[in-house]
């Protein structure tokens, strides 16, 4: 398949070669530009959807501001795949999101272009507006700062608290609000029928147009004619629309809806809006996956579908005859709706990633029992707090790496009052070409600190189920259960439910001289390495600790006593993490055994393969084996220190 620019796309270097295009070429430009999206990530999978409905945006934004020294600010990023190329990113662009590639996200340290590093969402405002307020207090008058949010970003909590701010500001910030009715699943909550609304109000729309057209003339008059229009304006409007407009009661000048695909008007409206100083949103209607027809159709599907064939649509998947092992996520799904039918109690609450997490499998099952809230992660977490509260139990699911953003609500709403809330965390560790915004790097560290907390990580398919079944049950308090991206290794994973004891673990493997000790998916490298270590003759104990916190102290107590060597493994942060945990305990019961730890180090890991990320953190299957290798006799065993092949598949 073929992925070159198109003839105008590839005269554009910089923002500076795009100045130069009549308005036909500028249609021809999104066109090219569309098109060479498609073409490389067909082949080179990513994020889709998003930045195809933002093509002509992206070309109106660099056509009329002076970037990089305008500033632009993409919420989540994920959107802003045509800005890159248009920045200079073109010829590097098929090495996007993979290792030693460009970030599938705006980065700092990539390009002046992005103004500003993102990758989770609803951050644009708030980092717009302390980007503009700095040129003002620099007496910078003539830079520009837009923020560019998307109609689900605009549901997070920070997102409102940046436009609450910006309004009394009175800095010079344009937000542009993306509205496509879609984040990865479709949009939901009273803010979408808001949205709804205002696109829809044909008497709005006229006045708005009306209003657009003399507004469009205000650089003819005085100053005092703007402020009189503006009066009549907001006035108006207030009139025709029943809720009023929630934007301009926040001192934001509001205008649209336009047409986000119309490059040509959206370059004119861009430029008038350059012009009016103060706080100001233009709300443009675009459709995810524009020019591409199964991505319009099955935006969910199509918001990072992986590779496919770009003249079919068809994804490209590995055939095989042979039974492959579910993705964690969906021992989830299955599991959950198990339950949920078992016991009447449980609650499913997603922040509006139900397809991520495959809460949608309970949905389409049980939808007065399963909530998307929105992109709101502490609102997720209290609101199930709430929940807990009158008897239910809540199963939360977000993403390791924004739970972050809820720490507060799991310390204050849920721990401190006991309650029974389950965090299930997917996503934990590693996850690959998403990058250092996605990594779930540190939800042991910050999770095993908090008290009532316990903190599980389940080895395989079957103990993930058997956690989620011993978390339900009575008086259990705040449970968190962290597992991976991708696939496990059992393909007759739905067996009979078992309790687990909480705080117990597990010895796989017996032998002498060494233990290793694993937690969560890590334990499934050591699985993989028995041949080899047998091989050196090196004998040893595997142990799937299974619970951070609390602690099996009997079995530890044991391994301590009878062990000269303990090796610790997770997909975890080092510091503070897993092997901190069994470090505080050999300290505090005076055990002088030696100890080394595997895990992530204390960096942002960028982005690849987890395969090769493993790798490069030293913990994946060769990182353990040389180890253990260099560890136990490292003169007599360095030859055997081979390549190891694992078919696990955690993509």
């Amino acid at each position: 398949m073929g992925s070159g620019a198109g003839k105008i796309l590839s005269s554009i270097n910089s923002p500076d070669d795009l100045k130069k295009l009549s308005n036909q070429e500028l249609v021809a430009l999104c066109d090219e530009l569309r098109q060479f999206i498609i073409d490389v990530v067909c082949e080179h999978p990513g994020h889709f959807g998003a930045s195809l409905g933002v093509v002509e945006l992206s070309v109106a934004l660099h056509y009329v501001f002076n970037t990089p020294y305008d500033q632009v600010v993409w919420d989540v990023g994920h959107q802003a795949y045509g800005h890159k190329i248009l920045t200079g990113r073109r010829d590097k662009f098929r090495t996007n999101r993979r290792l030693n590639g460009i970030s599938g996200f705006p980065n700092r340290f990539e390009s002046l272009y992005d103004a500003f590093g993102v990758g989770h969402s609803s951050t644009s405002i708030s980092a717009a507006l302390g980007l503009a307020v700095a040129s003002k207090l620099k007496k910078e008058k003539d830079r520009q700062v837009v923020a560019v949010i998307g109609d689900g970003a605009i549901t997070g909590g920070l997102a409102f608290e940046g436009l609450n701010n910006a309004g009394v500001q009175k800095s010079n910030l344009l937000v542009i609000l993306n509205d496509n009715n879609m984040a990865i699943d479709p949009n939901v909550g009273a803010f979408k029928e808001y949205l709804v609304d205002i696109a829809t109000s044909q008497a709005y729309n006229k006045l708005k147009d009306d209003v657009w057209n003399v507004l469009g003339k205000l650089n003819r008059f005085g100053p005092n004619t703007q402020a009189l229009i503006q009066k009549i304006d907001h006035g108006i409007k207030a009139i025709l629309m029943k809720q009023g407009n929630f934007f301009e009661s926040m001192n934001f000048r509001y205008f649209g809806p336009v047409d986000g695909h119309d490059v040509v008007y959206l370059t004119k409206v861009l430029d008038d809006l350059r012009k009016i100083p103060g706080p100001k949103l233009l709300h443009i209607k675009t459709v995810k996956g524009k020019g591409f027809k199964q991505a319009e159709l099955d935006q969910t599907t199509w918001h990072a579908p992986g590779p496919f064939d770009k003249n079919t649509g068809k994804l490209i998947t590995s055939e095989s005859d042979e039974p492959i092992p579910p993705r964690f996520q969906d021992v989830f799904g299955h599991t959950l709706l198990e339950l949920a039918q078992q016991n009447e109690k449980i609650v499913g609450i997603t922040p509006a990633m139900p397809t991520g997490c495959s809460l949608n499998i309970m949905m389409a099952a049980m939808p007065e029992r399963t909530f998307d809230v929105g992109i709101a992660e502490q609102h997720a977490v209290t609101f199930s707090a709430g929940l807990a509260a009158q008897g239910l139990v809540p199963f939360c699911n977000i993403y390791s790496t924004f739970m972050q953003r809820a720490y507060d609500q799991v310390i204050h709403d849920v721990a401190l009052q006991k309650l029974n809330v389950v965090f299930c965390l997917d996503r934990g560790g590693l996850v690959g070409a998403d990058g250092p915004t996605h990594h779930g790097a540190y939800d042991i560290a910050y999770m095993r600190n908090i008290p009532n907390m316990i903190v599980a990580a389940p080895m395989d398919e079957i103990e993930l189920r058997n956690m989620m079944f011993t978390a339900q049950q009575n008086n259990m308090g705040p449970f968190s259960i962290r597992y991976p991206r991708g696939r496990g290794i059992i393909t007759d994973w739905k067996q009979p439910f078992e309790t687990i004891t909480v705080g117990k673990a597990r010895k796989l493997h017996s032998g002498k001289g060494l233990a290793i000790l694993t937690i969560g998916n890590t334990g499934l490298f050591v699985a993989q390495l028995a041949n080899e270590l047998a091989e050196a003759n090196i004998e040893y104990a595997h142990y799937d600790m299974r619970f951070v916190k609390p602690m099996d102290e009997a079995i530890l107590h044991e391994i301590f006593a009878v062990y000269d060597k303990v090796l610790t493994v997770e997909d975890g942060a080092l510091m503070g993490g897993f092997g901190s945990a069994i470090l505080e305990f050999m300290a505090d019961n005076n055990y002088q055994t030696a100890i080394k730890r595997l895990g992530i180090p204390d960096i942002f890991v960028e982005q690849g393969s987890p395969e090769e990320l493993h790798a490069l953190c030293g913990y994946g299957p060769q990182g353990i084996l040389n180890t253990v290798l260099q560890w136990v006799e490292p003169a007599k065993n360095k030859k055997l220190a081979v390549t190891v092949t694992t078919n696990l598949d955690f993509l």
